[in-house]
């Protein structure tokens, strides 16, 4: 079809052609969105929350002293070490409080529950400080290899303290606390590249091995002289480059960590109701959902259990289940 050039006709050709141009780029790009599958979303900012490290080193370095410094702390001693004056003093003027043996500092089932209190109630605590997480870990195994006896093989007697490590960290995500888990050390073993020998290559953390990979930061406390000093031996935080040293102080940690994310004020973990977890189970009797689809839905939410859901991964899992039952 031909029109004199700069014709009315021609002008109005022109417009109906880009107009049809446009609906048909506007159709495929909404089918694409419509028909893909990648869930992938485009990178922003994140500002730091609150601290979630772990601590540890020789006895006597300084651990125990310096994470009481942190704000407001909620402490669990399960070695009971720390009812001596001097510390109890610390904490008082910390504003924090005090867990220990007799009170179930040493019973995995007990620590949970109060990082679960902590994580939902409102009150006045800051900083949730497990000291030391191996007397925990350790005492949980001993337990159990005492309660199987020669039936302990294959480390079975180690499955329980596993179990209950993977709750407690599920919950330290959860919770919006500074969170600092203490530890003793062993030797790290490795090859001399010299021999080609076994031999000790330095110190490691005495606990479950996952626990360093969960967390953003693991500090390696040391006494050199009259200082006591952190070493980063693991790290996500810019701020805290992997084999830094940096003196162990409430001052030099804040200042890098960013002093305003550790003492900003905590925020509820709302759990799903009672409601909400009602109707979950009901729908699930209704659809067939796999294991497999469950279990990935359970380690998204780091959760163990439907109450374990805040609010809105409840709401989330019931329209997902809603979706299932219409096909």
């Amino acid at each position: 079809m031909r029109f004199q050039a700069g014709s009315v006709h021609e002008k109005e050709w022109i417009a109906l052609v880009s107009q049809v141009r446009l609906r048909v780029e506007t159709k495929n790009k909404k089918k694409n969105q419509i028909m893909t599958k990648l869930k992938g979303k485009a990178p922003e900012a994140v500002e730091p929350g609150k601290t979630k490290a772990m601590i540890f080193g020789a006895s006597g370095v300084g651990k125990t002293w310096f994470t009481l410094t942190f704000p407001k702390p909620f402490y669990v001693d399960t070695e009971g070490g720390a009812d001596l004056k001097h510390y109890q003093e610390r904490l008082k003027v910390a504003g924090g409080v005090y867990l220990g043996p007799a009170d179930g500092a040493l019973d995995f089932s007990t620590v949970l529950e109060q990082m679960q209190a902590l994580a939902t109630e409102t009150h006045p605590y800051q900083t949730l400080i497990i000291d030391s997480i191996t007397k925990l870990y350790q005492t949980a195994i001993a337990n159990e290899a005492e309660r199987l006896g020669d039936k302990d093989a294959f480390g079975a007697s180690k499955k329980p303290a596993i179990a209950w490590m993977r709750r407690l960290i599920a919950w330290t995500q959860k919770l919006d606390m500074n969170v600092w888990f203490v530890a003793h050390d062993i030797a790290e073993w490795g090859l001399d590249p010299k021999t080609g020998q076994r031999t000790e290559i330095g110190r490691m953390p005495d606990v479950f091995e996952k626990l360093v990979y969960e967390l953003d930061l693991t500090l390696h406390a040391q006494k050199r002289g009259q200082s006591r000093v952190a070493v980063v031996r693991k790290s996500r935080l810019l701020s805290f480059p992997d084999l830094e040293t940096f003196p162990l102080e409430y001052s030099d940690f804040a200042g890098r960590y960013g002093k305003e994310f550790i003492e900003a004020p905590t925020k509820q973990f709302t759990l799903a109701t009672p409601e909400q977890v009602a109707e979950i189970k009901r729908l699930l009797s209704i659809v067939k959902v796999s294991e497999a689809d469950i279990e990935k839905l359970m380690t998204k939410a780091a959760a163990e259990t439907w109450e374990e859901l805040s609010t809105d991964q409840a709401v989330g899992t019931i329209k997902w289940l809603n979706k299932k039952i219409s096909g």
